[in-house]
């Protein structure tokens, strides 16, 4: 791996710099100069807009993601970096006046709420919270902070000291409560910190009522990702604590919403009982007067992420295809799209809608254009970008992203993004690359092909290869149907739409047969596992922590219930099925080279999985590579190791395709 680094410095921060002469072709230690914009928030007023923006750290002595926040008017004048220094800074929120800006940082040793002066100034810690602390909301009328985490047993430092710190499986879950503090401290300095939930359940998000006396709130039994399907929303008095509210179960996490005048209360809720793991959701909304619950009109992917009420109409945001969009929902229904950009694609964690109601802010991008902050007026739909967080960085040329469709063998309509070689001739072949996205209800979307990540498609573009990103059957973005469609078919016709894809692309005259590899993570690294064991036309493949045994997997991870639900019950009531199609069962087949990547710290695919997979590889003669990385879950997060992984995905398609 190369040496670092990347980054312009920050005031007080000795990070490594950029190279003295520009870049001239698009490498992994490129990629990573670019930064991400989350939390984009127009100020109640509309005038000013706060975002944050994230960047790797990289020298001899840190490997991690950096966040601070910057605030500009909202027309993109006066931009300013409002916080510093080797402590991130997230979660932004304007106070009622719009001259405070509170946000989370662990500048302390642990994550605690703080606020600043936007006109300048020192931060000010507000909690003192000696748990870990999630995630916080300011009160409307800007008198309470409330927060969610979770503190410790008092005697758990002294066990861990003693060698008494067994762990009971499945007992005394670290569930998050929620708790209050006032804004301001009392005449002796303090803010009092009160307990508002019991921690018998943990607590996913919250919302505060507009006139600041109820929290709403979404909650499971225990932390572990298998307990989402028994998702609840319930209502709390703020000052009493008694319950106002509970929704029937099946709810889905995140922060319900209230209406503007407080008469309605909104959240997705399942439509199906029990939950399905494809997911299925349509708005429910509560009258708050009398607790009537109705479901609004379904949505087109009947997975909406809200956003907030603007109006007597509810925003919120779903994937359509390659792009994705924001819709509006009146309280009588039905849905219509809202605000849909020209190209690319809106960030869906990053979108917030300010406390009036009238601004929305949101992070934009698209294959060729790097992300930024924009907000829009909601009256206008007119999107102004305010941040240059990577405006100024070289602009190397890009293979052109295209979407394509074709039909699968059974005639259903498929969709991906096809990257074109940089400085593509007509006529010619090129090598081809598939990738496979992970989920199985993952999307590929039109983000930007220059962006870090795990797989370096500008820097694969600028090496020659043509890349497939499939939306195969499964996929979010196309409909409650084609998301449900690989039940009990995992390795079947979402296959199909693959190698179809493949094959539509060699029919274009840009792929050679002769020249292609596979690589994929998560659901990805399954399929990619799975179709080394089908076909032997990839002359390379990487699985990237990918599922090869049911049975196995299924006993091992923390979502113990997510493959039972896509196969129809547990491994011993689908036998036959769970064998036939792990990619374990075929491993005799395979001839083609793989490399196997995974995070040591992966509990939703232990690293057991992979390394069936590889010893299998080996016992078989097959040419096999395993590498893991320390500390890391099921999304590799410590960017050496990010860089790391995409020159490995580089140096294995080099060495066997090229």
């Amino acid at each position: 791996m190369k040496a670092t680094l990347l980054l312009p410095a920050l005031a007080g921060l000795a990070l490594a710099q950029a190279p003295s002469s520009s870049p001239t072709s698009w490498t992994p230690e490129f990629s990573m100069q670019f930064k991400t914009v989350s939390s984009v928030l127009p100020s109640p007023d509309g005038s000013k807009v706060v975002w944050a923006q994230t960047q790797s750290w990289m020298d001899s002595d840190h490997s991690e993601m950096l966040t601070h926040l910057f605030i500009a008017h909202a027309d993109g004048s006066h931009r300013m970096q409002l916080t510093r220094g080797d402590k991130s800074a997230m979660s932004p929120t304007f106070s009622p006046d719009g001259a405070t800006i509170y946000f989370l940082s662990p500048r302390s040793g642990k994550m605690n709420v703080y606020r600043i002066a936007i006109a300048g100034g020192e931060a000010e810690m507000l909690t003192d919270f000696k748990g870990s602390l999630d995630s916080y909301r300011l009160s409307p009328d800007g008198k309470t902070i409330a927060f969610s985490g979770y503190e410790p047993p008092p005697d758990e430092e002294k066990n861990k000291k003693e060698k008494r710190d067994y762990r009971v499986v499945d007992a005394n879950p670290e569930n998050h409560s929620i708790y209050v503090i006032p804004a301001e401290a009392n005449a002796d300095g303090k803010r009092p910190q009160r307990k508002l939930t019991d921690g018998k359940r943990h607590v996913n998000g919250f919302s505060w009522s507009p006139d600041s006396s109820r929290v709403a709130f979404s909650h499971q039994a225990t932390p572990v990702a298998d307990s989402w399907t028994g998702s609840e929303v319930t209502e709390i008095d703020v000052a009493s604590g008694a319950v106002k509210f509970n929704s029937p179960q099946h709810t889905f996490g995140g922060s319900p919403v209230y209406s503007r005048d407080g008469r309605y209360l909104a959240f997705p809720k399942s439509t199906t009982e029990p939950p399905h793991w494809a997911f299925d959701a349509t708005i429910a909304l509560v009258t708050r007067s009398s607790g009537e619950v109705r479901m609004l009109p379904a949505t087109s992917d009947s997975q909406p992420s809200l956003i907030g009420f603007s109006g007597d109409r509810l925003l919120y945001i779903e994937n359509k295809g390659t792009r994705d969009a924001i819709f509006e929902m009146p309280v009588d229904g039905p849905p219509r799209v809202f605000f849909e950009p020209s190209k690319g694609v809106i960030a869906n964690g990053g979108t917030m809608l300010n406390a009036s109601g009238n601004y929305i802010g949101m992070p934009m991008e698209s294959t060729d254009e790097a992300p930024e902050a924009y907000v829009m007026p909601v009256a206008s739909k007119s999107p102004v970008r305010v941040s240059r967080a990577n405006v100024d960085l070289p602009k190397l040329a890009l293979g052109k992203t295209e979407a394509i469709k074709w039909k699968s063998k059974d005639g259903l309509e498929i969709e991906g993004l096809l990257t074109y070689p940089v400085n593509y001739e007509a006529g010619k072949k090129y090598p081809l690359i598939l990738n496979i996205h992970g989920g199985p209800t993952g999307v590929f979307e039109e983000t930007f092909i220059g962006r870090s990540g795990l797989y370096p498609i500008a820097v694969f573009a600028a090496r020659g290869y043509a890349v497939l990103r499939p939306n195969p059957r499964g996929s979010g973005g196309y409909g409650k149907t084609f998301r449900f469609a690989n039940y009990n078919d995992w390795g079947g016709k979402d296959y199909d739409d693959d190698q179809t894809g493949v094959d539509r692309v060699i029919q274009m005259g840009i792929a050679d047969p002769d020249r292609l590899a596979i690589m994929g993570w998560s659901y990805g690294g399954f399929m990619t596992s799975w179709t080394v064991t089908q076909t032997h036309r990839f002359k390379a493949a990487v699985v990237g922590a990918g599922i090869s045994n049911l049975w196995s997997f299924t006993g091992t991870s923390d979502v113990a219930g997510f493959i039972p639900d896509y196969f129809g019950g547990e491994p011993w009531q689908q036998f036959d099925s769970f064998q036939k199609h792990s990619p374990i069962t075929f491993v005799k087949n395979v001839t083609t080279p793989t490399l196997v990547l995974h995070g040591e710290s992966d509990i939703r695919v232990p690293t057991s999985q992979g390394y069936e997979f590889y010893h299998s590889l080996k016992r078989e003669g097959v040419i096999a590579k395993m590498v893991t990385y320390p500390r890391q879950p099921h999304g590799p997060q410590e960017p050496k190791f990010v860089l790391d992984i995409m020159q490995r995905h580089l140096d294995w398609v080099d060495k066997y395709v090229r």
